[in-house]
């Protein structure tokens, strides 16, 4: 049986990380570790990444169980159709997923809410895919 709470004793996965400072924390690190390390997923964002940036930590707020900030904002986030101008496959999505790790790594995020946050962006990324498996070389 799983706990009712996988992520750890706080009501929401949102309160458990620490609120939106650390969501936002959290985003800023993902996009340095895309920016400094990860050529293929810097190629499919804008020169300048602030209002990426806020974006994806609004959006992580209300899916991690704290306020919808996005969907208050823009409406239905619509993922799938939004990442549909670039090629996802297998390479990219892990690629996400090694960034997203470091950035949780840079944050210290740890233990239970580690291992949840996992599978969740694991599966988030996975549903990103549009494509056959990409790598750099092909």
């Amino acid at each position: 049986m799983q706990p009712a709470r996988p992520w750890g004793p706080s009501e929401t996965p949102y309160l458990e990380i620490g609120g939106d400072e650390h969501v936002r924390a959290l985003s800023d690190a993902f996009y340095d570790r895309i920016d400094s390390e990860s050529p293929v997923l810097r190629a499919m964002l804008p020169r300048n990444t602030v209002k990426t940036r806020e974006k994806f930590a609004m959006y992580l707020s209300g899916w991690m169980g704290g306020p919808p900030l996005y969907e208050m904002k823009w409406g239905h986030p619509r993922l799938k159709m939004r990442h549909m101008p670039f090629t996802i496959g297998a390479y990219e999505a892990d690629e996400w997923m090694r960034c997203m790790r470091l950035a949780m790594n840079d944050i210290g995020i740890e233990a239970d809410l580690r291992a949840f946050l996992e599978t969740r962006f694991s599966e988030l990324a996975q549903h990103m895919r549009n494509a056959e498996t990409v790598t750099p070389d092909s």
